[in-house]
């Protein structure tokens, strides 16, 4: 079965209330399990907690004459988008992605960051309870980021999408605008062997696209994390990785972080938007389930949808981050 078609029934078990499709084959199961279980071994984290990042960034561009104030950026899900495996505040992902985004609306960025390590889809509900309940406004934009532990904890994907979209719906009602980074690629993990490796890199992938189906119905977009957001992880895994060899280095989270930024900056109409595709850089307007197939096979690929049954399949380019330090505003007890 084709993944698209196969991500194409996950979803739709997702919003209809399936929950029996697999990813793997029962016949692979108890291999899964056994390497997965030295896969873990193997990597192990002993990392401690991921550093705060919570705060204000680009008050350079704060004053009484400049209005309507700053931009509310949230960031949910799991380890990776928590920063796990760096030591400073300003390495995390979020931090890099507020500071750019102030960069590019030449606005401060409030920042928060409730997402949790070793989170699954299902802690989605509670993640965005954070962000909605109480007298707080609503975030104008959310980044999550999850998946690799509904697959590593063996999660139906149905449900994993499931909570994903509930998530998803939620933040839009809200008013927020929602990009979700997919699943990643847990095929370029060094310490997974094969056949574990093609495996987790099949499931992965079919997770990644059947998220994509899930939320662009609702009006989110989506960034293609595949094999860690590029050839540099398979190129340079002792500096895109961590110590771990399982979660980003602050150079990974870099390259993370720049991936996502311009799809970031897009959807708050930041960004020059165009409907000219560039078929240099394998640009198309496709089905959803083809188009959601394709991202996954290409990290840093984004899916947004057009009109109907179609999306955009764009690949932006990358930018630089900005060289200043994005220290946020909270006290220094918070910035390791």
């Amino acid at each position: 079965m084709s993944r698209a078609r196969t991500a194409r029934r996950i979803a739709a078990g997702a919003a209809y209330g399936g929950g029996g499709l697999g990813l793997v084959g029962v016949a692979a199961v108890g291999l899964v399990l056994a390497e997965m279980q030295f896969a873990k071994r193997t990597v192990g984290s002993g990392l401690g907690d991921p550093p705060r990042a919570d705060g204000l960034y680009g008050s350079e561009f704060n004053g009484p004459e400049l209005s309507p104030g700053p931009l509310r950026l949230a960031m949910l899900g799991d380890s990776t988008a928590a920063g796990l495996g760096v030591r400073r505040a300003r390495q995390t992902p979020a931090a890099l992605m507020a500071s750019g985004l102030a960069a590019v609306a030449e606005r401060p960025v409030e920042l928060r960051n409730v997402a949790l390590s070793g989170a699954m889809s299902d802690d989605l509900d509670r993640q965005v309870g954070l962000l909605l309940d109480g007298d707080r406004p609503a975030p104008d934009v959310c980044v999550i980021m999850i998946g690799a532990n509904d697959v590593t904890r063996r999660m139906p994907p149905t449900q994993s999408v499931r909570h994903l979209t509930s998530a998803v719906r939620r933040l839009r009602m809200a008013g927020a605008e929602v990009v979700v980074g997919t699943c990643p690629d847990l095929g370029t993990i060094e310490p997974v062997y094969q056949p574990l490796r093609w495996l987790a890199r099949r499931v992965s992938r079919q997770l990644a696209a059947a998220q994509t189906i899930g939320v662009i119905a609702l009006g989110a977009r989506t960034v293609s994390m595949g094999d860690l957001l590029g050839p540099e992880f398979a190129a340079n895994p002792r500096e895109m990785f961590g110590p771990d060899s399982y979660h980003p280095s602050a150079e990974g989270y870099a390259t993370a972080a720049m991936a996502v930024l311009p799809t970031l900056c897009a959807a708050l109409a930041l960004w020059p938007e165009s409907d000219r595709l560039d078929v240099s850089r394998n640009e198309d307007m496709l089905p959803v389930a083809k188009a959601a197939s394709a991202a996954a096979d290409l990290a840093g690929t984004e899916v947004t949808a057009a009109r109907g049954p179609w999306v955009l399949l764009k690949h932006r380019r990358r930018r630089r981050l900005p060289a200043q330090d994005p220290s946020p505003a909270p006290a220094p007890a918070d910035l390791p």
